[in-house]
């Protein structure tokens, strides 16, 4: 080693030439081994002052109780019939639907097999009175033609049939009754979207009852498959609607 390190080496222990940086200081150093001290700001909720926690605290109270009734509400919704469901079963609707909706519909266990399609016929008045029937318009089908090949399908196109048809089928009996309110209300959902779609000049007249139907065409099997299914559509009725004048396209209803 030379003589010019050994100096050097010399002068570092000796702490001549070299002095403590800032961060070497004894306030630092204390500082560091204490923490902040009590004037320090604090961070988060216990930053604020007591009426702003007051504040904090109650806001998150009601949003932790909103969300443990919405995710019991919506477990009662999907869960098997129970004595819950049956005391509160209309309750737990009215929450639900229409926002929070919840199916099997696409996963298990009950992934749809079939292909259902909404059709209906009309009863025009024409001229002098006469009334003829339509033969059926096949509506699903004119939503699918919107929606094929369109990179950006509507929403309407999509769901509006789809929905409306499933709130009419979940708010009726099995003949064709209508649970209540809903049910009535449903009714009035589905003819005037089916009006909507119907051209009266197109037809003729004037449109007086409307009738529905669905055909359900069970999805064939893949070719590799050796399972057997029986692809014939199976048709469904439902009663004749009379067309008022609400169901009209640019006509307000009337209370």
């Amino acid at each position: 080693m030379s003589r010019a390190e050994r100096g050097a080496m010399d002068s570092y222990d000796d702490g001549g030439g070299i002095e403590p940086g800032p961060e070497d200081s004894p306030e630092r150093v204390a500082e560091a081994d204490t923490g902040p001290g009590p004037g320090a700001p604090r961070a988060g909720i216990a930053g604020l002052s007591m009426p702003y926690q007051v504040v904090a605290a109650v806001a998150l109270a009601v949003v932790g109780v909103f969300a443990c009734v919405h995710l019991g509400t919506v477990f009662l919704h999907v869960a098997p019939s129970n004595t819950l469901t049956k005391q509160h079963g209309e309750a737990v609707d009215d929450w639900v639907y229409p926002e929070f909706e919840q199916n099997w519909k696409l996963f298990a266990p009950n992934p749809l097999q079939q292909n259902m399609s909404v059709e209906v016929r009309a009863e025009v008045v024409g001229a002098g009175g006469k009334r003829t029937t339509t033969g059926w318009t096949d509506l699903t089908a004119h939503d699918l033609d919107g929606v094929r090949g369109n990179p950006i399908p509507s929403h309407t196109r999509q769901n509006e049939l789809r929905r409306a048809w499933d709130f009419y089928l979940n708010s009726h009996t099995d003949d064709h009754r209508p649970n209540g309110m809903r049910g009535r209300l449903s009714e009035q959902y589905v003819r005037r979207i089916v009006m909507q779609r119907l051209d009266e000049r197109a037809l003729g007249g004037t449109v007086d009852r409307i009738q529905l139907r669905t055909v359900t065409r069970p999805v064939p099997a893949a070719a590799w498959s050796t399972e057997k299914i029986d692809t014939a559509p199976v048709e469904r009725g439902y009663p004749w609607w009379r067309v008022t004048a609400a169901d009209r396209p640019g006509t307000e209803a009337t209370r």
